[in-house]
């Protein structure tokens, strides 16, 4: 490569209206963060005039001092002199993030092993747990969301079990209640389901003084985590029982990314999803619950015992979006989780946490999510790139900041954080009781779904189920399996599963800890 053949291109839109978000700077496709975009290409001798000459070469003395200015600004940043330059790069933008730290590898040599393992030894010797977290204000969750806390009531339907409500209905009942739904905006299948709840909205208004009501549902439970450790196949059992109805789709992640926007992670942020979009979703459910008024014009439901669930294998971990949308003045660590919300809403909601081994969960999320080239190798590299960037982040951060930070998790190659159950499950339990949350194990499950299913009823206060329900619940096959061509790249590589083992040993040891149980994940 010659001095001549830098390319320079932009990797973002120069009319990003989020602040925080940077223009990064490529060169030869290698990214690298910057405030500015510039493309200076080589161009080929021409004849030019005497004044074009002239004005091509002042065009080109301008863009060469603005390469200039950014090599320098390049040069400074990797330097590692960040105390008077600032950047906030963004989550959206996989590149690298950190410096290569202590333990420098060939990320693409599996004969680096040793290395590999002294950086695990590095994580591990730094893994600490603290006892407990600062828990927010409850004006202070208030004051970050208050339309949310606006439209949801503090109290709900007496003798319903579900969290339900009576809300006021302001539009005309002739027009398209769910016309500005952005569910509906970006999937037809949406729009669908919401076809056939628009056919059916006005026969579920209730009239009483003058005034219109709708009825409004929230979930009695949720199945919060973790992705690939069977979430689906419980949703799909769980959808058989005849008290049970579900959102209109299994995973809506709107307390995680809807409302803040996020659609697709590699898309930036969208308009935020206002929370009636979100309770639009449980409309189908509300209206069995609520039965039919033709018989009933009191608007009492008529079946208080269905319960509703929601099931967003994001809830549990996902708190990405907090460094855009609340400040950073925990030191390093998010204000506010999820589930703080979810608790000043709905105190007494219950939740069902699936886990599995995490050396064999983080080779599956790879395997599912990955797009092309996957291999057995190329997860060694991509661990060992992840491990790098979080023994890095250690470096200078507590390790639950690290677990919670936004620049690093969306840097991993691999979603290493999403097996930290542990650092997860307790910043639960520091709102909700362990009566409240049911921790199940795929392991468990694969071998008798009939114990794990009558353990989630027994959790969920259901009441008996016929035989024949009982036996479709149970007997039917598993879902969300691994596709055929996953299955033919084989398992991951011995040493991979060695140093991925290392890595989560400390935490599965406290998980079993906070569970009070004698056997663990190793």
């Amino acid at each position: 490569m010659t001095q001549m053949d830098y390319k320079y291109s932009l990797l973002g839109s120069a009319m990003d209206d989020y602040r925080k978000r940077p223009l990064l700077l490529q060169v030869d496709e290698a990214p690298i963060n910057l405030f500015a975009v510039l493309e200076v290409k080589r161009e080929l001798p021409r004849r030019w005039s005497t004044l074009g000459c002239f004005r091509k070469i002042r065009v080109y003395s301008f863009m060469f001092g603005l390469a200039v200015m950014f090599l320098i600004m390049a040069s400074y940043i990797l330097t590692g002199d960040k105390k008077r330059l600032l950047l906030t790069p963004s989550p959206y933008h996989f590149s690298s993030l950190v410096s290569p730290g202590p333990f420098a590898f060939n990320l693409s040599s599996i004969k680096h092993y040793a290395h590999v393992k002294l950086v695990v030894k590095s994580i591990t010797s730094k893994v600490e747990f603290s006892s407990s977290r600062q828990l927010p204000e409850f004006k202070a969750l208030v004051n970050s969301e208050p339309h949310m806390f606006s439209v949801i009531p503090s109290k709900f339907l007496h003798g319903v079990r579900n969290p339900c409500w009576y809300e006021e209905y302001n539009g005309n009942i002739t027009s398209d209640p769910y016309r500005i739904n952005l569910y509906a905006r970006y999937s037809r299948r949406f729009r669908i389901v919401f076809q056939q709840l628009r056919n059916t909205f006005r026969e579920h208004l209730i009239h009483h003084n003058e005034k219109i009501y709708r009825i409004r549902c929230l979930p009695y439970f949720y199945i919060i985590g973790q992705p690939k450790c069977g979430t689906t196949d419980l949703y799909d059992r769980l959808r058989l029982h005849p008290d049970i109805k579900f959102t209109t789709f299994k995973e809506p992640h709107w307390w995680t990314r809807k409302r803040f926007g996020i659609i697709r992670l590699s898309e930036g942020f969208h308009d935020r999803y206002p929370v009636e979009d979100y309770l639009d979703l449980f409309d189908q459910a509300a209206y069995q619950i609520q039965g039919n008024l033709t018989a009933n014009a009191s608007g009492t439901p008529s079946h208080p015992n269905i319960i509703i669930g929601e099931a967003s294998a994001s809830t549990m971990w996902d708190n990405n979006a907090w460094m855009y949308f609340y400040d950073n003045t925990t030191a390093g660590e998010p204000p506010f989780l999820i589930q703080d919300f979810i608790h000043a809403l709905q105190p007494n909601a219950r939740f069902i946490v699936m886990l599995r081994d995490p050396v064999e969960r983080l080779y599956s999320d790879y395997l599912y999510f990955g797009i092309a080239n996957k291999s057995a190798e190329d997860f060694h590299e991509k661990v060992s790139e992840s491990l790098q960037l979080f023994e890095e982040c250690l470096t200078e951060y507590t390790m639950r900041s690290c677990v919670y930070n936004t620049t690093v998790n969306n840097a991993m190659p691999v979603r290493l954080q999403v097996g930290l159950y542990s650092v997860y499950l307790m910043d639960w339990l520091t709102v909700f009781s362990k009566e409240q949350i049911l921790v199940l194990r795929l392991e468990d499950h694969a071998s008798n779904r009939k114990y794990t299913m009558h353990k989630v009823f027994d959790f969920l206060n259901l009441g008996p189920v016929t035989k024949e329900v009982e036996s479709d619940i149970t007997r039917s096959p598993a879902s969300n399996t691994r596709r055929p061509a996953d299955k033919n790249l084989g398992p991951m590589l011995p040493i991979t599963k060695e140093i991925l083992r290392d890595f989560y040993t400390p935490f599965n040891e406290k998980l079993a800890k906070v569970l009070k149980e004698t056997t663990d994940f190793s």
